[in-house]
């Protein structure tokens, strides 16, 4: 028989592909999902009718995974809340940093030849278009104020020590800003369905780099026998500010590019109105100060070393962008 992985976070938009290039490998493949409400006749559309098992349980309740990994060889862990607004938020310290140690536990009891955690490229260091950030540069977040980012770090901080303290099998990815199809949610595409709609009538300051979603799980499950123990490597592709990303994604599109910078100034202003409207209401605005500073900021990284040593394709930007806006057009969302 194939051997089989877990894969936590099985029905996010990371997950669905990571199961479907598990599948296309033959790889067994056990789904780790939230506990579903069944009476209410709630199912799993991304992982209907796929020849895998699904176990249901809560990082934040340990008991809840017991017997997940019995028989497999393998973890990809890939569950995590990416939540940004509100910028503090104790749930997203929960699922992100409580909710590792658990599946790590998990993965000592059972005894897992291989661990793959999944964690984003925000937790290094980011540079320039001409000298982009990469794996050897430290955490750079911690100025935002961001309990994803600094949750996030926290995690990997987890995974690093459970190597060098019990020889975990680890190989860490860290995908950038993910675009393609298959985001029901939809999360990060959704900038797309913002832009298509015409709620971006200005492009911020900074910019950041994307990645295909597909290839981020080409190179996640490449991990389970590529890569050395112990190791990070960042997934991503292309950098470009959001001036000219936007603009791609409107032409590609077909709607209006926008054409106003937002001065950073400008910007901040909006944001801290936006804090104040949140200490006020206890709602969240539009957006806060934090996610302001994030995109006055250039997040450039290489993926050099994961282009190296895991194989990584690199897919278009042009092609991601297509195929997330085709699919949104498939499943009636514009």
């Amino acid at each position: 028989m194939p051997p089989t992985v877990l894969v936590t976070g099985a029905n996010g938009f990371l997950g669905r592909h990571i199961v479907a290039e598990l599948l296309g490998r033959n790889y067994g493949v056990r789904a780790l999902v939230r506990p579903q409400n069944h009476a209410a006749g709630s199912a799993l559309p991304p992982l209907q009718h796929l020849p895998i098992e699904c176990h249901e349980g809560d990082l934040s309740q340990p008991a809840t995974l017991a017997g997940a990994a019995a028989g497999c060889t393998a973890i990809i862990h890939a569950a995590a809340m990416a939540q940004v607004n509100p910028a503090r938020n104790p749930a997203v310290w929960a699922a992100n940093d409580t909710g590792t140690q658990a599946v790590l536990d998990l993965a000592r009891q059972a005894r897992i030849e291989r661990f793959v955690y999944v964690g984003t490229a925000n937790v290094f260091g980011f540079g320039t278009q001409a000298q982009p950030g990469n794996e050897t540069r430290p955490f750079a977040g911690a100025r935002y104020g961001l309990d994803y980012m600094d949750s996030k770090h926290a995690a990997t901080q987890r995974v690093q020590r459970a190597v060098a303290e019990w020889q975990l099998p680890a190989v860490l990815v860290h995908p950038t800003f993910m675009l393609g199809p298959g985001d029901a949610k939809p999360t990060s595409n959704a900038l797309l369905l913002e832009l298509y709609r015409g709620r971006l009538l200005g492009y911020p300051a900074g910019g950041k780099n994307y990645v295909h979603v597909r290839d981020v799980a080409v190179a996640t499950v490449n991990a389970l026998n590529l890569g050395r123990v112990g190791e990070s490597y960042i997934l991503g592709n292309q950098n470009m500010s959001y001036q000219a990303a936007f603009s791609l994604m409107a032409h590609i599109m077909g709607v209006p590019v926008p054409r106003w910078p937002i001065p950073a100034a400008v910007a901040q202003a909006y944001g801290a109105a936006c804090d104040l409207k949140f200490r006020l209401s206890g709602r969240p605005a539009q957006l806060n100060s934090a996610m302001v500073a994030v995109a006055n900021d250039g997040h450039y990284f290489s993926a050099q070393k994961a282009i190296a040593e895991l194989s990584m394709p690199q897919t278009p930007l042009e092609q991601a962008i297509r195929e997330a806006f085709d699919w949104f057009k498939n499943n009636r969302y514009v």
